[in-house]
């Protein structure tokens, strides 16, 4: 089963929170045990696996990508937005969490999050649940 979710950010740089909508996905696919890859289909964009009980620990990520991918570094690409592509790159642009008893195995303190790098825009995650 393949679902799109859509992703509105609000900033040029942010960490969503999308756990709730993969595990949405997975509750709607009706697989019990299995496999979830969830994937971003952008280049300025990434997926990553982190800590959910903190807020601060994304706001910690953003700030060290940004230390050590600046804005402006004398990038060669015209559209001027090379650092988010690197960003992107580093991230990932797919995770994978198993699924066991229709419920996404993941640890006490990890979330799924869509990482935006040239917001604000809308954006899409395709789940595939097999």
């Amino acid at each position: 089963m393949i679902r799109e979710l859509s992703v509105k950010t609000a900033s040029r740089e942010e960490f969503k929170d999308i756990t709730r909508e993969v595990a949405k996905a997975v509750e709607i696919s009706n697989i019990k045990d299995g496999v979830c890859y969830v994937f971003v289909p952008h280049t300025t964009a990434g997926v990553t696996i982190n800590e959910n009980a903190d807020p601060s620990v994304t706001k910690d990520i953003l700030r060290k990508l940004k230390e050590l991918v600046p804005r402006d570094d004398g990038y060669e690409h015209a559209e001027g937005n090379s650092d988010s592509h690197i960003k992107a790159s580093m991230m990932g642009f797919c995770q994978t969490v198993l699924v066991e008893n229709g419920k996404l195995v993941l640890g006490t303190w990890q979330g799924i999050y869509f990482c935006e790098f040239d917001g604000p825009r809308d954006r899409k995650v395709i789940v595939k649940i097999k």
